[in-house]
């Protein structure tokens, strides 16, 4: 299938690793033009040249804070004046840390809002307009499967994503009429470098291995194991595409089965 990707330009952030870097690389395998960023510039410097010489792609690699809305202008500016649009967008950011409500601070709540919520509200502000202007556009916003099921000791999580998930469906009816399509992809228990640390911050305060930790959230999915960052990133290649031309304003969880709802 011919996903009508190539030479569409793509910003992809937090993508030097994990699910991030995973996305990127799809949508490069499928001739995107690529505008990475991340905060820490060797990783992301390291992401970028391994996506470009594996598939050749453009890639544009810039270190950026998506905590902070000036970093975020600056970027989305510097792609429209490289390429001269922008088609696509994945709003990513790493995951707040593991907390009960009573570990956490007013300051975690602030934190946590600006690194899910508000980033997410950055390159919103930022890039809709590009698309809208064009008539064409792709927002896709990385959250997790607790916007659909709240995950036990992830109570910063669970809530200022669910934020996030009331944001992109309030903006897919905003910019459905320009067809720019707004969606959230929730990824489950994926086998990335912060499941890793879930896996022992939880395993050190239960008195188990992480390897107890793992088994046990993949024995909760029917699929029993845990998914791998590309499986998640064919769904949001797809949603990237001309082919997903009907379908916005859907959370869509990628977990196995994880979540026990409709």
């Amino acid at each position: 299938m011919d996903l009508g990707l190539k030479d569409r330009v793509a910003i992809v952030a937090a993508s030097s690793q994990g699910l991030g870097k995973a996305v990127a690389l799809g949508l490069a395998r499928e001739g995107a033009i690529l505008a990475l960023c991340a905060r820490t510039e060797s990783t992301l410097s390291a992401a970028a040249a391994e996506i470009q010489r594996e598939t050749g792609a453009g890639v544009m690699a810039h270190t950026v804070d998506v905590t902070n809305y000036e970093h975020v202008r600056s970027f989305v500016a510097e792609v429209v004046k490289e390429y001269g649009r922008i088609d696509i967008c994945v709003a990513n950011a790493g995951g707040p840390p593991s907390k009960t409500f009573a570990e956490t601070t007013i300051a975690d709540w602030r934190a946590a809002s600006d690194l899910n919520l508000m980033s997410t509200v950055y390159l919103a502000k930022e890039t809709l307009p590009v698309m809208q202007q064009r008539r064409w556009g792709r927002f896709i916003a990385i959250t997790s499967v607790t916007v659909k099921q709240p995950v036990e000791g992830l109570i910063l999580s669970n809530a200022v994503r669910s934020g996030v998930n009331g944001l992109i469906k309030t903006l897919s009816n905003e910019y459905g009429p320009y067809n720019v399509l707004v969606n959230n992809v929730c990824p489950g228990y994926t086998a990335t470098a912060r499941l890793v640390s879930l896996t022992h911050k939880l395993a050190g305060t239960q008195g188990v291995t992480p390897r107890d930790i793992e088994e046990r959230w993949a024995g909760q999915t029917p699929l029993r194991r845990i998914g791998q960052p590309e499986e998640f990133a064919n769904l949001v290649v797809f949603l990237a595409s001309e082919r997903a031309s009907y379908i916005t304003g859907v959370s869509i969880a990628v977990d196995g089965g994880i979540v026990r709802g409709y």
